[in-house]
């Protein structure tokens, strides 16, 4: 496995579907974490421009991706703490504006926490032999079922999304740059 200067594992050259997609979404995961590293609490708030938008926000919202996308879309689990105490018709947005009240070590843990079950959920996932074809248990309103391969590239596109996100807010914070 090769390791770039910030830490991250690369994805693989030459694999299958599978590890392809998950060396990617762990890349951008890694990525995200490396922008946030050695934040303080004013730092995980500080905002770029116009946008309300923070890195704070970020870890909170990604962990509620995570969480809905995996455990609640993939294997149809009801929503858990802190998810399922939020009045989201009041605050669609609450992730974003409560990661201000948390502190870096809570928003950290709640993101790493989410993306560790993550892990365990699509590895359950693909051990029960559907692979990538493997269906989520929960449709959507319009009657249709995502794949697994589907909400993995959904995945990485939400991660290289808010990672160039996660680019301007850092920089703006201590000047940190690259990839």
């Amino acid at each position: 496995m090769a390791v770039d200067e910030q830490g991250r594992v690369e994805p693989p050259v030459a694999a299958d579907e599978t590890a392809t997609l998950l060396g990617f979404l762990d890349f951008h995961r890694d990525t995200l974490a490396w922008k946030c590293a050695g934040l303080d609490a004013q730092a995980l708030r500080a905002t770029a421009g116009a946008s309300s938008m923070t890195l704070g926000g970020l870890l909170k919202h990604l962990a509620y991706v995570e969480d809905h996308w995996f455990s609640r879309s993939l294997h149809g689990h009801e929503r858990s703490t802190p998810w399922d105490e939020v009045d989201w018709g009041a605050d669609p947005d609450w992730e974003w504006h409560s990661a201000a009240e948390d502190t870096p070590e809570q928003l950290l843990a709640l993101w790493q926490g989410a993306v560790g079950r993550s892990r365990e959920l699509v590895a359950l996932a693909l051990a029960d032999g559907g692979g990538l074809d493997t269906p989520a248990r929960r449709a959507w309103a319009d009657g249709r079922t995502p794949s697994l391969r589907w909400i993995l590239v959904h995945m990485v596109e939400e991660y290289s999304r808010h990672n160039g996100h996660a680019d301007l807010l850092r920089e703006s914070v201590d000047g940190l740059v690259g990839e």
